[in-house]
Order: structure tokens, then sequence, then C-alpha cells
């Protein structure tokens, strides 16, 4: 079993930064992959980024590069994802998950964070 749980979501004004953190506990495997996932109100969930537990591999989708870095502190135990230039379409509820396979793909996780929500106003 892996936990996740997320922190540091809140309001921000747009051009505005957020920084979130997902602190991960349990058994975890080199193979994991960590990745972030957003869901605004009425869509479905997508893919923002994601990070090898063990190796510094990183992915993004087009509409976040350049903004968005994925990190990760193994001693911490902890994953990272730095926000910046925030746009009000970047409102969401961002959730933090576990799992191994094609890492923009919901299905290839197996654990969840409860989500912490990211409010941008322009």
């Amino acid at each position: 079993q892996v936990q996740l749980v997320e922190s540091g979501g809140g309001l921000v004004q747009a051009g505005g930064s957020l920084r979130l953190s997902c602190a991960v506990s349990g058994r975890t495997f080199s193979s994991y992959i960590i990745g972030w996932f957003r869901q605004a109100p009425g869509k479905e969930r997508e893919f923002v980024a994601a990070i090898r537990w063990s190796y510094d591999d990183t992915y993004y989708p087009d509409f976040v590069k350049g903004r968005f870095t994925i990190s990760r502190d193994n001693a911490k135990g902890t994953v990272y994802l730095q926000m910046n230039s925030l746009k009000p379409e970047d409102t969401a509820v961002y959730y933090c998950a576990a799992g191994r396979g094609t890492y923009s793909y919901t299905g290839s996780y197996d654990y969840w964070g409860q989500g912490t929500q990211v409010t941008v106003s322009s």
C-alpha cells in the first residue's frame, strides 16, 4: 500500500505561483511513477506532470511546459509541483498518484491522494 497526501493548494492571482507537495509513504518500488493530475468541475481528470521515483525522467503535457516543474526529494518522501505563471484555466483540484505504466494515463495509477484545490483568480 502507498499513501499520498497533497498540500499547498490555495487562492492565487493570475501570473502568480504555487508549490504543491505530495507526501509519499508506504511501500514504494523503484519502478513507480509519481504523477500529478487535475480535475476542474465538469471536466475529465487530466495529466499535468510525472516523475519516476528512482530516475530523473520527467514528463509534461504541452500546455504546462515552461510553467510547471515536477521534482522529488526521496529523503523526505515528497514530490513537488512548482507552478508558475498561473492562469485562471489552471483552476482545479490537483491530485498526486503513484503507479506503473503509461505516465499520462489515469488507469496506470493504483494509488491516489485526496486532492488539493488550486484557484487562480483573474
